[in-house]
């Protein structure tokens, strides 16, 4: 099975150009680690903390070795769970998708001197049956699962919602994304998992983004 990982950089990266269209997508790995672990009943958010609940594997290795690093860690709060967990995580995940058949990575070379890699999306079956997940969560306002509206939560504080839905409008789609990542789909543990998520990948990009207009 897809994790949530897998979906979201299958939706950001460009079927023809190899790139990510997601801006900071590193969080937003990071955030689907969080609630796959969550869901995975290994980690919850108590007292307003990322808490290793079960250290057992979950069997997936990226997610394994998150694991394993949040429980040799003091519990975090999200935002800084979350900004821990992205550093240098994007190269693994990508090397990850890659090794597993989901991506195809080019090595190229722009204007033949500077070298670059492209990863193309390789799974069509995935990327369009989160698109499809997604798109009935919008249409009918609610999600029917957890996991979509986990993913419904992370394409919303990315601001993918025009990467998703291109043919949408912008407000009413980010609307009802938001309001399914705070419906009363799941668990009270689950759902206090997601928003939490959810806010601290909106807030690492937030302090990401300061932290580049004060440098410049």
């Amino acid at each position: 099975m897809a994790t949530l990982v897998d979906e979201i950089v299958l939706l950001a990266y460009d079927d023809t150009t190899g790139r990510s269209r997601a801006g900071y997508l590193e969080f937003g790995m990071a955030g689907a680690i969080v609630l796959e672990l969550a869901l995975a009943g290994r980690v919850d958010v108590a007292d307003g903390r990322v808490r290793v609940t079960d250290p057992a594997p979950v069997g997936d290795r990226l997610l394994d070795e998150s694991l394993a690093g949040f429980a040799a860690d003091r519990p975090r709060r999200p935002k800084a769970a979350v900004q821990r967990l992205a550093k240098g995580l994007k190269p693994r995940v990508l090397a990850d998708l890659t090794a597993r058949g989901l991506l195809r990575e080019e090595r190229e070379k722009a204007l033949g001197l500077f070298p670059y890699r492209r990863h193309l999306p390789r799974s069509p079956a995935v990327e369009a049956d989160a698109r499809l997940r997604l798109g009935s969560a919008v249409d009918l306002g609610r999600a029917g699962d957890e996991r979509t509206a986990a993913l419904a939560s992370l394409v919303f504080a990315l601001n993918m919602e025009r990467i998703v839905f291109p043919e949408r409008k912008k407000g009413p789609t980010r609307k009802a994304l938001k309001a399914i990542s705070e419906g009363s789909w799941a668990s009270e543990a689950t759902l206090a998992a997601v928003k939490a998520a959810q806010a601290a990948v909106v807030a690492a990009i937030s302090a990401s983004t300061a932290a580049s207009a004060s440098g410049s």
